[in-house]
């Protein structure tokens, strides 16, 4: 009966919605801290074991005060490395270390290669190329925070056949078939290796050569081409919903007041694009999705501002999300009508306006 009563009254209030409360910012940032603290647990739970005992030995024979500060230090350190995995998915979804579908699967073109990084960690990267390779625009394509490059073959597909250029597919340490562990300092060192191997190709035209980075790897692109050992090299830089730092998607992400005094170091993956994107001065196309849930399209917006380039275009997608804007009409032919543009046009021609490319639906 108290149960029936409880029910009524639940649904009789008109304040009480489910749906409402599931998407407010304290549910989100009290559910991912909850994930997180079961990941620090379940990884190092002999660690956590061993912790307490030293906590209560220390409370044992020394008091509160050293305990107390003992545990702040112990804290601090669990949360700093296990950022790592909180993002870093190379198991995600399941079995991705273990099965990395191959270009063949559609009928693509393509080379298998391993390449050494400096620090000898072997990266796998697939090379999609045309028949006439050195006639047509490379892309080097840095993915996301999860899966592996097989994930990504749809987009290459895409790419391969309606904007007509090979493609370069580097998977980073860690993930697929790649050696190693992933880290911010480390995933650099993975798309310095695989652009250097790719200028070694006789039969690519280095002259033609374009990075594209999605989401983790735009902020990985946005490291590469600002580096001016290599961005004499790079005809032009594309990034897809990336942002401008981490710390600042953790503060959009978990909504807590604290994090704006929290210092940049205490952050152990920082990748401030921001303050890099004003040395840039390469052509560079931004491709916003607008209803993106997890990295706010304002950071694209801020990330354009901020370019260096003269010749840099801001194409939104209005319904594109963070996973799927690259299904969205346009997205495509955006890229192909950009890099074309790159290739054909004189130095020194300067534009900045933000663009709308309406296609036809249907292509895609």
């Amino acid at each position: 009966m108290s149960g029936a009563s409880t029910k009524l009254t639940i649904d009789s209030d008109p304040t009480f919605n489910l749906d409402k409360m599931a998407k407010s910012p304290l549910y989100r940032t009290c559910r991912i801290l909850c994930h997180l603290f079961t990941m620090i647990v379940v990884r190092f739970w002999k660690l956590c074991t061993s912790a307490c005992l030293m906590l209560l030995l220390l409370y044992w024979f020394y008091g509160g005060a050293l305990t107390f500060l003992f545990l702040m230090i112990s804290i601090y350190g669990l949360f700093y490395y296990a950022q790592d995995m909180f993002l870093y998915y190379p198991d995600q979804p399941p079995n991705s270390r273990i099965f990395v579908d191959q270009p063949d699967k559609f009928k693509l073109p393509f080379e298998n290669v391993f390449v050494k990084t400096k620090d000898g960690v072997s990266i796998n990267m697939y090379l999609v190329k045309n028949q006439n390779t050195f006639a047509f625009p490379t892309v080097m394509m840095l993915h996301g925070n999860a899966g592996n490059i097989g994930h990504r073959l749809m987009m290459t597909y895409y790419l391969y056949k309606i904007a007509h250029c090979n493609v370069l597919m580097v998977e980073y340490r860690g993930y697929g078939k790649s050696s190693g562990k992933p880290s911010e300092s480390g995933i650099y060192q993975d798309a310095e290796a695989a652009f250097e191997w790719l200028l070694k190709r006789e039969d690519i035209d280095s002259k033609k050569i374009f990075i594209l980075g999605s989401s983790l790897g735009g902020a990985v692109s946005i490291k590469l081409t600002s580096n001016p050992q290599y961005a004499g090299h790079i005809a032009g830089l594309m990034l897809e919903n990336t942002f401008t730092s981490l710390p600042d998607v953790a503060k959009s992400l978990f909504s807590l007041k604290a994090l704006d005094f929290l210092p940049t170091f205490c952050y152990k993956n920082q990748f401030p694009s921001e303050y890099r994107i004003g040395k840039i001065t390469v052509p560079t196309l931004f491709l916003s999705g607008q209803s993106d849930e997890l990295i706010p399209p304002r950071m694209m917006q801020a990330l354009y501002n901020l370019s260096g380039s003269n010749l840099k275009r801001l194409v939104p997608f209005e319904g594109g999300t963070h996973n799927d804007t690259c299904l969205c009409p346009g997205y495509y032919e955006s890229i192909s009508q950009f890099m074309y543009e790159v290739i054909n046009s004189s130095k020194g021609n300067k534009d900045t306006s933000q663009v709308t490319i309406e296609t036809d639906s249907s292509i895609i």
